[in-house]
């Protein structure tokens, strides 16, 4: 007998994602080109929307249906059932958070977001922490919320909403390992620095709309199609849209092109997963992408494994020099190579370098669980945050702007997503290793420009599995072991201390 409450079931996620979609649309238009008049109606809109796609998932309808369909499970496919296993996992979540809240939390965070694009332009902390301060209590009284239901302490709940089954403990043991060698790895990376020849500095400034040029052609080759993607500018890089529709964006400075070009690589690796999702289940929870680990190891991939390591970089300097009109030395891919690997320590988390990148992470992690926890308040943050800097990497910030203030993510309400990035770049690490030793190919491909068999490995193992596997069972799967500083590590120690 065909389980007719699954599949009626099926129709109302279908109808959920759509309104996440539109929700999707809605953001991206609002961080590119809306008026700043319309932030207001915006707001409201956006909040309305979450607002009826919580009450579809909170339904008695739902409940009923789930638990009818749980009667009838050997009438449903090993896809079938993990998808009726992520609906039921999203409907409980859901049901912990009353609907005043959710409401509350989302025009809270669209307010204290667009309040915050000004504060970092005018370098104005006071102006923004007020609406920040609001987020966060509703943003812990979420995680109180779903902790009580889950079972589970106030952080992981919520780490759940970006990474599901994540464990702060297990977090601390994965970032101690790399705490433990960085001090004395970032040494040895400075000492072989200062024993090469530096690398010679382009003087003139780029353009952004001849930058914007040199990402559309990167992302072309990397395979986005234009007549289902955007670039467009904002005031923070990200991806957004459907696999169908990919919006990326990302910011230019015109004295410093690798910024925004790594901006656009690193959403690009976002938007190639979006687009390697299962088709066969869009629009139901089981063909969604899986935590922002694995999300970020997509992007990182692309960006740190790939795009900077030197096959790419003799390879992609003549594409360059054509669209910057550029000669010279500064413009080999040896001299970009060494621009593009070179490391420094630096206030900028998303212009930072491999190797001192999860030293900003591990800053924002101990941050954002001291101010969860009301040890730290946020009158307080911007002198934490420096004396932090000031520890991990031993340098000031002189502004708010280059601290504080420099990331969109705690203004828009994401409260425990920080983790995912370096957890990103470690597993990023282990599974371009696992694809380099699946298809011996890929590194001599990727210096001709050839991306095909990175590509269809990622799509075969990682894109096509969307929510069918847990994130360490796909690691599992995927490498043959859970996730493994140690790739992370031996990956640096061979870009960074090789010489070669």
């Amino acid at each position: 007998m065909p389980n007719t409450a699954y599949q009626d079931l099926e129709a109302i996620f279908h109808r959920i994602s759509l309104i996440t979609e539109t929700i999707g649309v809605l953001y991206w238009d609002a961080a590119t080109v809306m008026p700043e008049k319309g932030s207001q109606a915006r707001s409201e809109q956006l909040a309305e929307l979450k607002n009826i796609a919580h009450n579809l998932l909170i339904s008695d309808k739902i409940e009923g249906l789930i638990q009818e369909a749980e009667t009838k499970i050997e009438a449903l496919n090993i896809w079938q059932r993990k998808n009726l296993n992520e609906m039921h996992s999203k409907s409980i979540r859901a049901r912990a958070i009353p609907r005043d809240l959710v409401v509350a939390h989302s025009k809270a965070c669209f307010s204290c977001e667009t309040t915050w694009r000004n504060a970092l332009k005018d370098d104005n902390y006071s102006v923004v922490k007020p609406f920040l301060q609001e987020v966060l209590n509703l943003s812990v009284q979420i995680g109180e919320a779903k902790a009580a239901v889950l079972n589970c302490s106030l952080y992981n709940a919520l780490i759940d909403s970006y990474d599901p089954g994540s464990d702060h403990t297990e977090i601390d043991k994965v970032f101690k390992k790399y705490e433990q060698i960085f001090p004395n790895f970032l040494n040895e990376v400075l000492e072989v620095q200062k024993s090469e020849t530096k690398p010679i500095l382009y003087k003139k400034p780029v353009p952004a709309k001849v930058q914007k040029q040199l990402s559309i052609k990167l992302m072309s080759l990397l395979g986005i199609k234009f007549d289902g993607g955007r670039l467009d500018s904002s005031a923070h890089p990200f991806c957004g849209g459907i696999p169908e529709d990919i919006r990326i964006t990302t910011r230019y400075d015109n004295d410093n092109f690798t910024s925004g070009l790594m901006g656009v690589l690193h959403e690009t690796g976002h938007a190639l997963y979006e687009m390697g999702l299962p088709k066969k289940w869009r629009r139901q929870p089981v063909g969604e992408a899986m935590g922002m680990s694995i999300h970020e190891s997509q992007s990182l991939l692309i960006e740190m494994q790939v795009c900077r390591s030197r096959q790419f970089l003799n390879w992609v300097a003549p594409i360059i020099r054509r669209t910057f009109n550029q000669s010279g030395k500064e413009w080999s891919g040896e001299n970009l190579h060494k621009i593009f690997t070179r490391v420094q320590p630096t206030f900028i988390r998303v212009d930072a370098d491999e190797v001192t990148y999860p030293a900003h992470v591990i800053l924002r992690y101990r941050l954002e669980k001291a101010l969860i926890n009301k040890s730290l308040n946020l009158g307080d943050l911007p002198l934490a945050w420096n004396d932090g800097m000031k520890s991990l990497l031993g340098i000031t910030p002189m502004t708010n702007k280059e601290g504080c203030l420099q990331d969109i993510h705690w203004f828009d309400g994401a409260w425990g997503y920080f983790p995912s990035y370096t957890l990103g770049a470690m597993s990023a690490a282990q599974f371009f290793s696992a694809a380099c030793d699946s298809k011996k190919e890929i590194p001599n491909a990727i210096s001709k420009g050839d991306f095909s068999h990175l590509q269809s490995w990622l799509i075969d193992n990682i894109h096509c599995k969307g929510r069918f596997f847990t994130t360490p069972e796909l690691m599992k799967n995927v490498t043959g072991e859970h996730l493994n500083p140690s790739y992370f590590i031996d990956h640096l120690k061979t870009r960074y201390l090789s010489q070669i």
